[in-house]
């Protein structure tokens, strides 16, 4: 089958898994007003392209964290994708690794961080959720030393799991529930149920090994979603560089103030997020809030966004507004289960096209030339918004794809 855009694969990925499978993938906290405002505010978004510009030698290469990337992205970390496919983490971390980008490895990853790194030589980051037992954040960080990875992302924005309505509306629990519509939900989608189901429930491998727990579900899913560390701050930073030598990022920043107090504490960069959607409905979109932090961040910080990120030109507006690159998470995961490895790899190699092509459409020639004199909303330049972000956005209910 011929799939030629990101919404291809994620079309793809919905006939193939189970309904609470790809509502895990796909849902949002709550009325899921914050994931739709994540994708309007690139929709929000015009370019102002430049015209009769020589663009026939093209140069999309940028640093991230201190290394060169083939773009400015980064397959960013997202968890149990073992419902998805067999040996997830692996296929992301190579598929990655083919396409010239770094990959975060989640702490509620269903793979081991070492055998990741076994079949990848790519730059690898871990991103870090921190449980009441702080011994646990510990003993991943130190493997992770080990297995060479090089950066480091404190997610900041789950001192709780927001409100998820479609958990319930599926039956999405770990340990699995199993009723009488979950079996239907199963039966249903065979293909799944044979090359992914029959291997059992995906287990917590890192966050087990770490916590000295069996590798049961049950006990590991505890330690992450009830047991998280709610008196974490500011000052733990110091304790984070006690334990991490390499590049700290702060995951989850939400507005320009706290990321001008994060680089106030030395971290290395902040990720501008709000979890996908997935935590607090009705915050901004990292998009609104990046020229703000963009204009206050030391010179030698670095700002990613992620959020609603489904075409090279998206690419293109984060990084015009300020941003030295993207984290991707859902499309990375829609090729994953489509069609594994390949499918990863498809979707990266797509997004990456489209960013050289939006650039010549553009006149630009290099990552560099991609400033906000390129964008417009609602007939002010982007360069002209300040504080005031990319503009209103529709929150009008999108219709069921």
């Amino acid at each position: 089958m011929i799939r030629s855009n990101v919404a291809d694969y994620r079309a793809a990925a919905r006939r193939f898994l189970p309904r609470f499978a790809f509502a895990y993938l796909e849902g949002g906290a709550e009325n899921e007003v914050t994931l739709r405002r994540n994708r309007a505010a690139f929709e929000a978004l015009a370019f102002e392209p430049r015209v009769l510009r020589d663009v026939s030698a093209l140069d999309t290469r940028a640093m991230l964290a201190g290394r060169g990337v083939a773009w400015p992205a980064v397959v960013g970390p997202t968890g149990i994708n073992g419902i998805f496919r067999q040996a997830a983490e692996e296929a992301l971390a190579c598929a990655a690794h083919a396409a010239g980008l770094p990959f975060v490895m989640s702490t509620a990853s269903t793979s081991l961080l070492e055998d990741v790194r076994e079949v990848s030589d790519g730059d690898l980051w871990l991103q870090l959720y921190v449980q009441q037992d702080r011994r646990i954040a510990e003993n991943l960080m130190a493997r992770a030393r080990e297995a060479r990875f090089s950066t480091l992302l404190l997610t900041v924005d789950t001192p709780v799991l927001g409100q998820r309505d479609d958990y319930a509306r599926t039956g999405f629990a770990m340990p699995v529930r199993w009723t009488p519509g979950l079996l239907w939900d199963l039966a249903m989608h065979p293909r799944w149920l044979a090359s992914v189901g029959a291997h059992g429930q995906p287990r917590l491998v890192n966050l087990s090994r770490s916590a000295r727990l069996a590798a049961g579900i049950d006990d590991v899913t505890g330690t992450r979603t009830h047991r998280m560390d709610q008196t974490l701050n500011w000052r733990d930073i110091a304790w984070l560089r006690t334990h991490w030598q390499g590049r700290i990022f702060l995951k989850g920043i939400q507005s320009a103030r706290d990321a001008r107090t994060a680089f106030g504490y030395g971290v290395d960069g902040v990720v501008l997020s709000n979890h996908g959607g997935r935590q607090l409905d009705g915050a901004r979109s990292p998009l609104d809030i990046l020229p703000e932090t963009v204009a206050s961040a030391p010179r030698s910080a670095e700002v990613l966004i992620d959020g609603g990120i489904q075409r090279g030109s998206d690419v293109a507006k984060a990084v015009a507004l300020g941003a030295h690159g993207v984290l991707l998470g859902r499309a990375p995961l829609y090729g994953l289960a489509a069609a594994g490895r390949a499918g990863v790899a498809d979707v990266l190699a797509m997004l990456h096209k489209e960013l050289q092509t939006c650039m010549r459409l553009l006149g630009c020639t290099c990552i560099a030339e991609l400033g906000a004199e390129l964008l417009t909303t609602h007939g002010m330049p982007a360069g002209q918004l300040g504080v005031g972000g990319v503009g209103e956005v529709s929150l009008a209910p999108q219709a069921s794809q």
